[in-house]
């Protein structure tokens, strides 16, 4: 699983997701997490000025899941998803990985980059309570809930809900088991119910 990681990038939203792969990895997952950026490698600084020393760039069509955060959506000049959501490139390469099979999520306002490359419009998904109107005005068919799982694409809502997000995903992928593992060893269990097309 591949963490797509930038400038203004919200920190929980990384480790959270983070956490629960490297749990699920001694839970006996199989599971490898690789922190990937656009570009060269080098380091990318948070939004509340954590540094990430990215050793990989990201390829659109190498990996399984691609999961991708939010942050800085509040300062549309600043670094964070506006940045993002301004490069042709990396909206483009978002819709190469998505054709090529690999399992995009969102976590938070990363969702409002999936939409910006095409990828929600129509779709069941979710994102942060405060961006939630951008994303319907965007065509997404925005459910109010912590994750929505709609096969290829998962999503989830703000900051936290990343924790609910990844422990779907190893529920999904891994098996209950594995996450029930995490769980116990983190000290929290999923949230809410995911929303999923039946």
């Amino acid at each position: 699983m591949q963490i797509l990681v930038f400038d203004g990038v919200e920190e929980q939203d990384v480790i959270g997701p983070v956490a629960v792969l490297g749990h699920a990895g001694h839970q006996g997952g199989q599971v490898e997490v690789t922190l990937v950026m656009p570009g060269a490698p080098g380091e990318v600084v948070g939004t509340f000025g954590t540094r990430f020393a990215v050793s990989a760039t990201w390829n659109p069509t190498n990996g399984d899941v691609l999961i991708v955060p939010g942050g800085g959506y509040g300062m549309k000049d600043g670094p964070g998803v506006h940045a993002l959501i301004k490069d042709k490139a990396l909206l483009r390469d978002l819709g190469r990985a998505h054709r090529s099979g690999v399992l995009v999520a969102g976590v938070c306002t990363g969702v409002m980059v999936l939409s910006a490359a095409g990828l929600t419009e129509g779709r069941p998904c979710t994102t942060h309570h405060l961006a939630k109107a951008d994303l319907a005005a965007q065509q997404a068919q925005v459910i109010d809930a912590r994750v929505v799982d709609d096969g290829d694409l998962v999503t989830s809502a703000g900051v936290t809900s990343g924790l609910d997000l990844a422990l779907w995903l190893v529920t999904r992928e891994l098996g209950s088991a594995v996450a029930v593992g995490a769980e116990a060893v983190l000290e929290y269990e999923q949230r809410g119910a995911v929303w999923r097309r039946s």
